[in-house]
Order: structure tokens, then C-alpha cells, then sequence
């Protein structure tokens, strides 16, 4: 069980990374466009590398943020249940939510190779598409590990 813990720890780090390097990546492009810009030269494309950047970051970041506890949470509810109900609750929510990743992420993975056999690009800079859907696919996988670690850990009885 640690193991496999360590592991969706680790993982969600090293996607968080990657969010990171997307967000550093997306603030010095817009930097450098819009000194450019001032000089008459604009960086092409600079719409189309934002929008992949912000893509990139919200999706890789999805599942650190739910290891860190950082999404909103309304406990209003939960907080005045006994602890065995609120942990049916929240294993039963879990349960939900990794359903929906693992259908997100399906869907994701048929969208990219949709888009790898179709050889759909971004209009300017001509950047295929199937990447970036491939990317969030995995990232919704990893989401439906860190739910499935989230119940272990309920399961287990950890606290979290």
C-alpha cells in the first residue's frame, strides 16, 4: 500500500513539474511578446502557444492539486456527520469522481488518435493537436490514481 501510495505521490509531483515548466514557458512568451510587440515585431503564434501553455498547466496540475487538498471543498455536510458515515461519503464520491476521470481520459485518448490520423494542426503555427488530448488523457488517469489512492488511504484508515 505504501508503495503504491509513494508511487501517485510521485507521479503527481513530476506532472506538477511539467504544469510548471508550462506556466514559466507561458509568462515568458507573453513577456517577450508584448516587448516586441512595442518594437513592431510580435511573436507569431503567441495566442496558440498561450492557449497550449494554460492547457498544459491546468491539466498537469490537476492531480497534485488533489494530493495537496487544494481544490475547493465544501464540508459544511461532512463535518457534522460521524466519521464511519463520512467516509462511506467520501469513499463513495471518490468512487464517482474516478469514473468520471476514467471516461475522460478514454474519451481523450480516442479524440487524440482521432486527431493524430486526421493530422489536424493549430492554424498559425501549425502545431498538431493529438499531443496535447494525449497528455490530458494520461492526466486524467493519473487523477483516477489519485482517487483510488484517496480511498485507499480512507479505506486504510489514514488520516488526511
Amino acid at each position: 500500500m505504501k508503495k503504491f501510495l509513494g508511487f501517485v505521490q510521485s507521479l503527481g509531483n513530476s506532472l506538477a513539474v511539467i504544469a510548471g515548466i508550462g506556466l514559466t514557458f507561458m509568462m515568458m512568451v507573453t513577456v517577450c511578446d508584448v516587448i516586441l510587440r512595442h518594437l513592431g515585431r510580435p511573436i507569431p503564434g503567441t495566442y496558440e502557444l498561450v492557449a497550449f501553455s494554460g492547457v498544459v498547466v491546468i491539466g498537469f496540475a490537476i492531480a497534485y492539486t488533489s494530493l495537496r487538498k487544494a481544490h475547493v471543498y465544501v464540508d459544511l455536510v461532512i463535518d457534522k456527520m460521524n466519521k464511519k458515515s463520512s467516509d462511506v461519503l467520501k469513499v463513495c464520491t471518490r468512487i464517482l469522481c474516478a469514473g468520471f476521470f476514467l471516461m475522460l481520459g478514454v474519451c481523450l485518448i480516442g479524440d487524440a488518435l482521432d486527431l493524430y490520423k486526421t493530422g489536424e494542426v493549430s492554424p498559425t503555427l501549425r502545431f498538431p493537436f493529438y499531443p496535447i488530448a494525449f497528455g490530458l488523457g494520461i492526466c486524467s488517469f493519473t487523477q483516477c490514481l489519485v482517487l483510488v489512492a484517496e480511498i485507499v488511504r480512507i479505506v486504510g484508515g489514514q488520516h488526511e
